[in-house]
């Protein structure tokens, strides 16, 4: 062989997948093993090695916990507690078939509920459930409670130091704060090159500009480093990339300025504090502390040209103004979200509306998002209905027949149980088939070796290592084989088995996945997409709500008070929340589901969502009390027909997303570019008035987006 060693070496390393999955197999297997072996054989006690093992498989080889080694410890550490809980209610429980079920409807609605604080939650439920499921079947015998507390403890606590001190993990991708400092850093570029001749961005800065932007969605980032929790510095890190996005974009369409205006000589200097302030977020995402001078400097720059004089100003240069003040207003939102992510309710008090969790506690921001998930149009709450439901049958099921090893079945449905009913048939079929396989050279095995513990105990650690590694990266079918192995050779030392244990761990694999497939049929069968569509169409229809009443409130003018948000605000993050949820789910399903035609930008019309809220909030909530007249009769009437353009734009976009039966089959074009309003320039039309357009135009070409080609 040629070329140096370290060349060679580079050449046999395994492919990344596998990998990774080795060094899993290995801090799962030692840990299991151990505690296993160590009860089982040391202090011969059956109860805490079973415990100990499973508590340590449940955690690192059903869950899937997402981030390196020591993220992952450090989210087991509070799961510890849990599992004490959970065993003790499953033991308690485990007294009659209908409280055991029972507790397996409250318990699994509630663990599989988690999902909704993010990924790590979600990560770890399934193995949660588990750790219900496994006391809860007979014998009865709570005097046992003590041996299963010190096993699963000593499982966790073994699978904690593995996945903190083991073969460490390389770092799954970019931090998200990382991601929001460069796309901060590139908008303080952007600003700087706005600032001054020839006031356009090249080809390659804009290219860099929607690099960094797409960078930041959430289908392109790990989901360890998703900023998806409901805590105070997550909630304020995904609104540092969503208004991040927004001033890039707001920069990229920033048209030059007119030639003539004084109120020009105003312009670079906001863009210039921008460039200041963009500067000083990315610093402080990268740890760099800063005095805030920056974002300081710009808000009064921003003040004083939103206050400055207005006669003699052309309507392109109104139109230059209110892009400007968009960009500034973006620019801000960025530095205070940035502020808040990194200090947490220490940061400075911003404006309530946008930032309205800054003061909130963890268990007032728990509540908001576990209540606003709690009803059916929530994935989240579809997805814990789905699984307690089917889980709490599986248990009736079990219960009443008494089967041999009844918690195969719970297990097979907890697992193969799926979002959509499409994926669960195919998940089912190949599992089904992996566990013949494996079942086949489980009564093999176990006839020709007998009783003799010995050789199922030197056999199970490499299977273990085999079996945590192939199933990963192979797929399903792979893992029920190898899993089915594993649990024979198991429960061939806790008591003397023959070849009739494969026979009963396919048939409670068969009755499990059975269970999962009718409940995946009844339940919500077609997973996130159709509720999707049913989400944003119903937040596009509140938008359209908002974007009217806005509109009307601009031309008619009246009293102003420093509100929290705008009318509607509320309504409308509701229905935005929703969605979100409906896209995280999508993206995590599948791409084979995707329909043919299913050709929106999803991105674009959660951004839109935004914008509709940012701006309303802007034209509608004044830092201080004030009395607004109202618009030129020209302008008022000008600005009206733009709103309502836009509104039912949104509404045509809606109706597309989420037909009914008498839904036109040629959808109505929604575009801009063909209504002259967009362009008009009514005379005695003040700033406001342009102001409202720029934010009206941009919601219409999310619409564009929306429908576009582009996915």
């Amino acid at each position: 062989m040629g070329g140096t060693p370290g060349e060679r070496l580079s050449k046999a390393r395994l492919p990344p997948a596998y990998a990774a999955a080795v060094r899993r197999s290995v801090r799962v297997t030692l840990a299991a093993a151990a505690g296993f072996y160590l009860f089982l054989y040391g202090f011969d006690s059956a109860v805490a090695a079973t415990y100990a093992l499973f508590a340590a498989v449940a955690m690192a080889g059903l869950s899937h916990i997402p981030g390196t080694g020591r993220q992952r410890a450090a989210t087991l550490l509070p799961v510890v507690p849990a599992c004490w809980v959970l065993i003790t209610i499953g033991t308690y429980l485990s007294v009659r078939t209908w409280s055991a079920v029972l507790g397996m409807l409250v318990v699994g609605f509630v663990l599989a509920f988690m999902a909704v604080g993010g990924p790590r939650p979600a990560g770890a439920a399934p193995g949660l459930q588990l750790m219900y499921i496994l006391p809860s079947f007979p014998p009865y015998v709570p005097e046992t409670l003590g041996e299963r507390l010190v096993g699963a403890t000593v499982g966790l606590v073994l699978l904690i130091l593995a996945e903190a001190f083991l073969l460490p993990d390389r770092v799954p991708g970019v931090p998200y704060r990382e991601l929001a400092a460069r796309a901060a850093h590139h908008a303080g570029r952007c600003a700087d090159d706005l600032a001054s001749a020839p006031y356009t961005l090249t080809d390659t800065v804009l290219r860099a500009a929607r690099e960094l932007s797409g960078g930041l969605r959430s289908s392109r980032v790990p989901e360890a480093e998703r900023p998806a929790g409901p805590g105070v510095r997550a909630r304020a890190l995904a609104h540092t990339g969503l208004a991040a996005r927004t001033l890039l974009g707001r920069l990229a369409a920033l048209p030059p300025p007119p030639d003539g205006p004084a109120e020009a000589r105003a312009w670079p200097e906001v863009l210039h504090a921008v460039r200041d302030t963009c500067l000083e977020t990315a610093s402080l995402l990268r740890g760099r502390e800063g005095s805030g001078g920056a974002r300081s400097r710009l808000q009064a720059v921003r003040h004083a040209l939103a206050e400055g004089a207005e006669p003699g100003a052309t309507p392109a240069g109104l139109r230059r103004h209110a892009a400007v003040l968009e960009v500034a207003d973006a620019a801000l939102a960025v530095s205070m979200a940035a502020e808040i992510a990194v200090r947490g309710r220490a940061a400075p008090a911003a404006a309530p509306g946008r930032f309205w969790y800054a003061r909130m506690r963890a268990p007032q921001l728990w509540w908001r998002r576990l209540s606003g998930h709690a009803g059916q149009r929530s994935v989240f709450f579809q997805n814990a209905v789905r699984i307690a439901l089917a889980l709490a049958a599986a248990r009736t099921i079990a219960g009443l027949d008494t089967l041999p090893h009844g918690f195969w079945m719970l297990l097979a449905t907890l697992t193969l149980t799926r979002t959509t009913a499409r994926e669960t048939r195919s998940t089912v079929r190949v599992a089904l088939t992996g566990t013949l396989v494996g079942a086949v050279v489980v009564a093999a095995l176990l006839a020709l070796v007998g009783t003799d513990t010995t050789v199922y105990a030197a056999a199970l650690p490499p299977l273990m290592l085999v079996a945590f590694t192939l199933g990963p990266v192979k797929g399903v079918g792979w893992a029920q084989a190898m899993f089915t192995m594993v649990v024979a050779l198991v429960f061939a030392q806790l008591a003397p088995a023959t070849w009739r244990l494969a026979e009963f761990r396919l048939l409670d694999v068969v009755a499990g996945s059975a269970v999962g497939a009718v409940f995946g049929l009844l339940a919500w069968p077609k997973g996130a997409h159709d509720e999707l569509r049913r989400s944003v169409a119903t937040m596009l229809r509140s938008a359209a709500e908002t974007v009217v009443a806005t509109t009307s409130q601009l031309a008619t003018g009246g009293a102003r008070a420093p509100v929290a948000t705008s009318p509607g605000h509320r309504s409308l993050q509701h229905a935005l929340i929703m969605a979100e949820s409906a896209y995280a789910q999508y993206r995590s399903e599948p791409k084979q589901l995707d329909t043919p035609n299913d050709t929106q930008d999803w991105q674009a019309a959660l951004l839109s969502g935004h914008h509709t809220l940012w701006g309303a909030d802007r034209l509608l909530v004044p830092p201080e009390p004030t009395v607004v007249p109202p618009l030129p009769q020209e302008p008022a009437a000008a600005v009206t027909r733009i709103g309502d353009r836009v509104a039912a734009g949104m509404l045509l976009v809606s109706a597309r997303l989420d037909p009914i039966g008498d839904t036109p089959g040629t959808p109505v074009a929604v575009g801009a570019r063909d209504f002259a309003d967009f362009a008009a320039e009514p005379p005695g039309a003040p700033r406001r008035y342009y102001a409202a357009v720029e934010w009206l135009d941009s919601l219409m070409t999310d619409m564009e987006r929306i429908t576009s080609d582009h996915k």
